[in-house]
């Protein structure tokens, strides 16, 4: 039992780092392609910029609502083995 413990918090860790990860990399993309418009197209404010990374800050946060929703859902699915 003890050994079935342990196994569950490791998944719950790297289902959980995996998100992290993913946040990183939706921000970092969206922040890119953001720098990335305003050198193509510029202008005074760095509007692609800011609208882009608010954009992906927004997306990731859905993102992370939506995955532990999903583990919080599969594991109340999970019958208890007491």
């Amino acid at each position: 039992m003890n050994q079935e413990k342990r196994k569950n918090q490791l998944n719950n860790w790297i289902k959980f780092s995996n998100i992290g990860l993913q946040m990183a990399i939706i921000i970092g993309a969206g922040t890119y392609f953001g720098v990335w418009l305003d050198e193509k197209y510029p202008n005074n404010f760095s509007a692609f910029t800011i609208i882009f990374s608010l954009l992906s800050v927004f997306a990731a946060l859905y993102n992370v609502i939506r995955q532990v929703k999903n583990i919080s859902e599969n594991e109340d699915d999970t019958p208890n083995k007491n």
